[in-house]
């Protein structure tokens, strides 16, 4: 199993941090970056190698790509999203999929989260769960989160942003385990739901696969402190959240 960290995206609401620098390498901690946090993350659960899909930007990661090696002690490899600019990440996470037929830990690349997210996903993994999506049942929802229902045996049955926060069971953080042997029928399910529109994101293709009768499962990761950086407002609580780590 390898990391796998989205990191494409332009995160334009971060401007100007983002006018020469992807979302990922934004500081949170000092000179410490999501991307850092993440592969440490991955490091310490005794992940060896890592992907990143790079797009927006994405010089700014090659120039760092043998630093964050030796920093981590992990092997990286980059993947190229031509169309980060123009298309949603279903996409992105698509362009990934030789590399989810290794089995992955997926992050996206602007989740500020502690390792104990990692380590709860590795302990749930067996009793057949192929896809495993780390779930914050205790934070209180509004419209913007992404939103999950489960069902009576905690497999996925909706998963979408446009939702009556009363309705869901918690909120899907950006961090997933995913079984290599789940990486065709997600890629099958990924492709179909950007060739509807390449605006959808990748939970529109955990839907589209639950929809399929794929289960899908969800893992509690507690009452911990995480944020997703989308604007200013965030990266100041990512900031917070970062330096207790």
């Amino acid at each position: 199993m390898i990391g796998l960290v989205l990191a494409a995206g332009a995160g334009r609401r971060l401007r100007p941090y983002t006018d020469t620098l992807p979302k990922a390498l934004v500081p949170v901690d000092g000179e410490t970056t999501v991307l850092d946090l993440t592969l440490g993350n991955f490091a310490e659960v005794g992940l060896t190698e890592a992907a990143i899909v790079v797009g927006y930007r994405k010089e700014a990661v090659y120039a760092r790509k043998e630093e964050l090696e030796r920093r981590y002690g992990l092997t990286l490899t980059l993947i190229d999203n031509d169309r980060a600019e123009e298309w949603n990440n279903a996409y992105s996470l698509w362009c990934a999929r030789e590399v989810i037929k290794r089995g992955v830990i997926l992050a996206n690349g602007d989740t500020v989260h502690p390792v104990s997210v990692e380590k709860t996903l590795l302990a749930a993994r067996g009793r057949g769960r192929r896809i495993i999506l780390a779930l914050d049942t205790v934070k209180q929802l509004a419209d913007e989160e992404m939103k999950v229902v489960t069902g009576p045996e905690g497999g996925l049955r909706r998963i979408t942003k446009l939702m009556d926060p009363a309705e869901a069971t918690g909120e899907y953080i950006g961090v997933t385990l995913i079984e290599g042997e789940a990486a065709g029928e997600l890629a099958d399910a990924l492709r179909t739901t950007w060739e509807r529109d390449p605006d959808l994101y990748y939970e529109d293709g955990y839907q589209e696969l639950a929809d399929r009768g794929f289960t899908i499962d969800a893992e509690p990761i507690g009452d911990l402190a995480w944020v997703e950086i989308d604007n200013h407002d965030d990266l100041a609580k990512g900031r917070e959240i970062a330096c207790q780590y």
